[in-house]
């Protein structure tokens, strides 16, 4: 679907600034999720480089204006594009979710100030960390290349996260982490589900680079015209 947007798009300027506005979002909130993971896991105190929060304001800002030329670009050119404009208008949707969530990561290392450990979920939680980093960047390649391939690859790839953190949310709520505080083991249940959030936006945006407008979110068919 990507590659249809980018055609219609680079011939529209306004279409044009809001594809650019959504693609300088990806970046910032893949620039927040790092900050917001690295405060809350490796540092001893909850103050940040990076002001999460002016940069949640500004995504919020980004997605505003994407809105608004879709709206506008519609209005003066009619609904050939309809599809297309939707197509953007979910897709910064997600990314603002995806601030959000990045400003709840935060939220938490507020409240408590040391490093979040794990437990004996520490190694699976640091695999999740790293896989949605990687996934992160892979996703905005993707976007940026309209590589439907990948990205189909990628909606795959995403699966096993949710599946992973979905079992040790259950094995906290059965009490089978015993060495953790209870503080610990809320901020832990807290931000892997920010995490399982955070990954399922990302997939969303990925699909939206193989998949039709009404198929966003969802794995591809192997018959893209059903």
């Amino acid at each position: 679907m990507i590659k249809e947007i980018l055609a219609v798009f680079r011939s529209d300027s306004m279409m044009d600034r809001a594809y650019n506005r959504s693609y300088d979002m990806i970046y910032l909130t893949q620039e927040m999720f790092k900050t917001a993971k690295d405060v809350l896991r490796y540092s001893e105190h909850s103050n940040t480089n990076i002001d999460v929060n002016d940069q949640d304001i500004e995504v919020n800002k980004y997605q505003r204006e994407v809105r608004k030329d879709v709206l506008k670009h519609l209005a003066l050119e009619g609904t050939d594009n309809l599809s297309s404009g939707l197509v953007l208008v979910t897709l910064v949707i997600d990314l603002e979710r995806i601030g959000d969530y990045t400003k709840n990561i935060v939220e938490i290392a507020e409240n408590h100030p040391e490093k979040l450990f794990a437990g004996k979920f520490e190694q699976e939680v640091v695999k999740i960390e790293k896989a949605i980093e990687i996934n992160f960047q892979k996703t905005i390649e993707c976007f940026k290349n309209a590589d439907e391939e990948a990205a189909g690859y990628l909606v795959k790839e995403y699966k096993w996260i949710s599946r992973t953190i979905d079992e040790i949310l259950m094995s906290l709520v059965r009490g089978e982490e015993k060495t953790l505080a209870t503080g610990c083991t809320v901020a832990l249940a807290l931000y892997i589900r920010a995490l399982k959030r955070i990954n399922s936006h990302l997939r969303n945006i990925a699909s939206s680079v193989v998949n039709p407008f009404h198929r966003i979110g969802y794995k591809p068919k192997k018959n893209k015209d059903k």
